[in-house]
Parts: structure tokens; C-alpha cells; sequence
């Protein structure tokens, strides 16, 4: 096995964003420790070095040998081995990295982390590195949403640690919610884009999502099905990808994606107004927010009370974000959607066209299509061409639609405005 000084000598580094970064993999108890050997594949295929630190636990979930053999170097497990410790190799490994990521890092861990104990190898290599230090989370959904998980995931954000995730998705227990540990090659986009190497990186995107509210009275307001998901997917491609990410988000259960700034809006007025105050910093703009083409013209200032006879509501047309963006920000690359019941194709080249977009995802809606549901498949069309992304997660079409507009963005004349 390698030396620990030993650099790895790669074909054709200059591609490989991670080209000589040394990653130090912590991996703790939990069941997705299962995809830590494909994690490890995706580090070191960009170039990366990349020592595995396995806890006890962990090594009930996947073998040391795996690691070892995906990893070529020699998995450290124990704080008391003689022979690593001899020159005290603890604090060589804390020294040796230029990032500790700890995937999975289960409820426990997290705890370590937060009241600084030295317990195993992996909480000392934590308190003795001078590295940054990235978590990817997997837990029972209850564990991860518990007041003490929560209070030492804000502790620890406070002090620089950068949490990635989790994904919300079926866990282990055959449960449903967050709690999911990103997949390993969202894991490999933000450790890449950490580094300075992602598609996006330096540029700044502006990503609306999830639905509006528009009040008809205190307590009464028209809005749509959309859940915010794809939006968010998107956000947290694109922060993967190196750019620096606002979300301006309608109301949805949703956290943050990590890495993204996030402004909450509740009405279409009030998107649009945040929208316009930012787009000019932009140079993407993504717009998959559900915004409410039609408001209640006047808003009752009291509770509207059961008549027993019906009653009429006036519609007003809300201003179009998007369309408004593309014709007063001609040097922004955007990004637009459609959901439509029928004729979706044409009608997202249509949309495209009829509003200057450089480039449409249209979506088919309707019973157990895109609303509500963890996964979608899309649409995309531009100048001249097209494709379609088929079924996936939405984490998975945002990875995939946000290549695409890179490769495009990357060609337009606007990337360089």
C-alpha cells in the first residue's frame, strides 16, 4: 500500500477537478454505509486520494476489505493500532487532509461531533484537523426531525461544518420522509464543487420554487398541488455544481438544499417583487415555481361567511415572472417550465419561443404525473433542438437538466457578458 505522503499519479489530471485533493471518508454505523465503495469510486475517478476511517459500527454494515480495495490504501479503524500509531498517526491523517467527510454520518456521530468528543479514530481525526469538515446525514426520519439531532445540526453549522443533505426518500425502515443520505454522485458534486471544480462554478443562479398563495380572504387562499421538489433538486444541482444559489421558494415543507441561500415569499407579487430585485445579479435564472396566473381581484378584509347562496369571485391576472425577466435581463441564460394535461411537446416549444427562452423543461401533469409524487420525467427543448430526461427521482432529473443547461450555458454568448 501507498505511503501516506505518496502522491497517486493520475492519466490526464487536468480533467479531474479533484486532482490531488486528500480526502479523508469517515464512515460511521448506519445502513447506507453500503454505498460508502461507490462513493469512494466517484472521489478518486476526479482525480481524488482517498483514506477510508471506518468506526466499529460501521464495519457491521460493509467490510474494511471492500473499502480497501476501491480505496487502494490500507482502512483505519482503531485509535490504539500500534503499528499507525507508533509515529502518532492520528494526528499525520488530521494533517494529511484537505477535507474530512464523514458519509454516513448517522444521529450519534452527529452528536460526537457537536460536544467535541475524542471517543474513536474518527472524532480525534475531527477535533485535530485544521480540514473542513462535511457531513452527509442518513437516520430514521423521527431521529433526524428529534429536538437533540436538530440543536447539534444548528451547532454544528455554526461553527463552518457544511451538512449535505439529507434527501427525503424511502428509508431502511420502510418509512417515508428525510433522512436519506445523498447518492454518491450528488456526495462527489458538492465535494467537487467545494474544491472550486463544478460546472457552475463563480456563476450565480437564481431558482424560484414550489407554489403561490393568493388570499381571498384572512383565512382562505387559491394555490396549486406543487410540492417545490423539483425546484429544489434543482437549487441543490446547481449548488453542487459550484454556483453560488438564491431560492426564492413559495410554501412547501422542504429544507433548504445545502449551499443555497433561500428568501420566502408567500404571493406571486411578492415572487415577482424578489425576483426583480435579484435577477440583475444573476446569470442563470431558473423559474420552476407554480405561480398563480390569476388572484382574487379584492381581498376581503374580514372572514367571508356561509351565505347559503353562491357567490362569485373576480379573478385578476398576476404579472409573468418569467417572461418579465427574459424581455428586462436579455444577458440572463433562463431556464423555464411547463406543466400541461395535454399536447405537452408542443406546447413547451410554444411557451419557449412565445417568451424568448433560452431553453423550456416541460413537464405532463395531472392524476399521479410530476404533483406530489418523488419522481417526474421531462421535456426539454431550445434553439434547434430538443431531448427527453425519461422517469427518475427529481434529485436525479436536477442533476441531469442542470448538465444540460450548463453544456448550453457554456456555449451561449451570454456566459461571457
Amino acid at each position: 500500500m501507498r505511503a501516506m505522503s505518496e502522491p497517486i499519479n493520475h492519466a490526464g489530471d487536468a480533467c479531474r477537478p479533484l486532482a490531488g485533493k486528500r480526502i479523508v471518508l469517515g464512515v460511521t454505523g448506519g445502513i447506507a454505509a453500503y454505498k460508502t465503495p461507490e462513493l469512494v469510486r466517484r472521489l478518486i475517478e476526479q482525480g481524488a486520494e482517498v483514506q477510508v476511517v471506518m468506526t466499529e459500527a460501521a464495519r457491521r454494515f460493509v467490510t474494511p476489505l471492500s473499502l480497501q480495495a476501491v480505496s487502494g490504501r490500507a482502512v483505519r479503524e482503531s485509535l490504539w493500532d500500534p503499528a499507525a500509531e507508533l509515529g502518532m498517526g492520528h494526528i499525520e491523517l488530521a494533517r494529511w487532509a484537505d477535507l474530512l467527510l464523514v458519509a454516513p454520518a448517522t444521529a450519534n456521530s452527529i452528536a460526537l461531533l457537536a460536544q467535541g468528543r475524542a471517543q474513536d479514530l474518527l472524532s480525534t481525526i475531527a477535533l485535530a484537523t485544521a480540514a473542513p469538515l462535511m457531513l452527509a446525514p442518513a437516520m430514521n426520519r423521527l431521529m433526524w426531525a428529534h429536538a437533540a439531532t436538530q440543536d447539534n445540526v444548528r451547532l454544528l453549522a455554526s461553527r463552518g461544518v457544511r451538512l449535505l443533505g439529507p434527501a427525503e426518500g424511502e428509508l431502511a425502515e420502510r418509512e417515508t420522509g428525510p433522512g436519506r443520505m445523498l447518492e454518491p454522485g450528488e456526495i462527489r458534486d458538492h465535494v467537487v464543487a467545494h474544491f472550486g471544480g463544478g460546472r457552475l462554478a463563480g456563476r450565480r443562479v437564481l431558482v424560484t420554487a414550489g407554489p403561490t398563495r393568493e388570499p381571498i380572504d384572512p383565512v382562505r387562499y387559491i394555490t396549486n398541488r406543487s410540492s417545490g421538489r423539483m425546484g429544489y433538486a434543482l437549487a441543490a444541482a446547481c449548488a453542487a455544481a459550484g454556483a453560488e444559489v438564491t431560492l426564492v421558494s413559495g410554501p412547501t415543507a422542504l429544507e433548504t438544499p445545502p449551499g443555497c441561500d433561500r428568501v420566502d415569499v408567500e404571493t406571486a407579487a411578492q415572487m415577482h417583487e424578489a425576483v426583480m430585485q435579484r435577477a440583475g445579479d444573476a446569470d442563470v435564472f431558473i423559474a420552476t415555481a407554480a405561480v398563480a396566473d390569476y388572484r382574487p381581484a379584492e381581498v376581503a378584509e374580514q372572514k367571508m361567511k356561509k351565505s347559503g347562496s353562491n357567490i362569485s369571485l373576480e379573478l385578476a391576472a398576476t404579472r409573468d415572472i418569467l417572461a418579465d425577466v427574459a424581455a428586462r435581463h436579455a444577458r440572463l441564460f433562463t431556464l423555464g417550465f411547463a406543466a400541461e394535461t395535454q399536447d405537452m411537446e408542443a406546447r413547451a416549444r410554444d411557451k419557449r419561443e412565445r417568451k424568448g427562452l433560452d431553453m423550456l423543461a416541460g413537464n405532463q401533469v395531472g392524476a399521479g404525473l410530476a404533483f406530489d409524487v418523488a419522481d417526474n420525467s421531462l421535456y426539454v427543448c431550445w434553439q434547434g433542438g430538443d431531448t427527453r430526461l425519461p422517469q427518475a427521482k427529481k434529485t436525479e432529473l436536477g442533476r441531469q437538466l442542470v448538465a444540460l443547461m450548463a453544456d448550453h450555458y457554456s456555449r451561449s454568448p451570454k456566459y461571457d457578458a
